[in-house]
């Protein structure tokens, strides 16, 4: 328990510091901040229909955030927490890619619930179309 009274007394002192208040104001906060929008708006979209997903937007993304990962991790001093935005987004991405992939190209196919009336609508079409094209020969 002493260990994490000093822990919660460090980071108190931390906090308090010149140096972390400028951090709070710099664009090293607030820039991946903004950015987790990102990987947070792809988390939430993996509840939706993969027909929605581009898989052209999506692998952009992948490549964007890959990029800037090696940004986050060359700039000096490091961002880690913009690296670590963008790393969830590329496994956000890469999901969603994989998600885009095997309903356009797999063999699974990821089905809706059918509307009922949708199915009374389409057999009472094809039942008038069919003896409309009978009396016409």
């Amino acid at each position: 328990m002493a260990a994490v009274a000093t822990l919660v007394r460090r980071a108190k002192d931390y906090v308090q510091t010149k140096e972390f208040r400028e951090y709070l104001t710099s664009t090293h906060f607030w820039g991946p901040v903004a950015n987790w929008g990102l990987p947070l708006a792809a988390f939430k979209d993996m509840r939706a229909s993969p027909e929605i997903i581009s898989g052209r937007m999506t692998t952009a993304l992948i490549f964007y955030s890959l990029a800037f990962m090696r940004f986050a991790y060359r700039v000096q001093p490091r961002n880690l927490l913009l690296m670590a935005c963008h790393g969830a987004n590329v496994v956000a991405q890469s999901i969603q890619g994989t998600r885009c992939v095997l309903y356009h190209y797999g063999s699974i196919r990821m089905s809706t619930p059918a509307d009922p009336r949708d199915l009374t609508a389409n057999s009472s079409s094809q039942a008038s179309a069919a003896p409309a094209s009978r009396s016409a020969k």
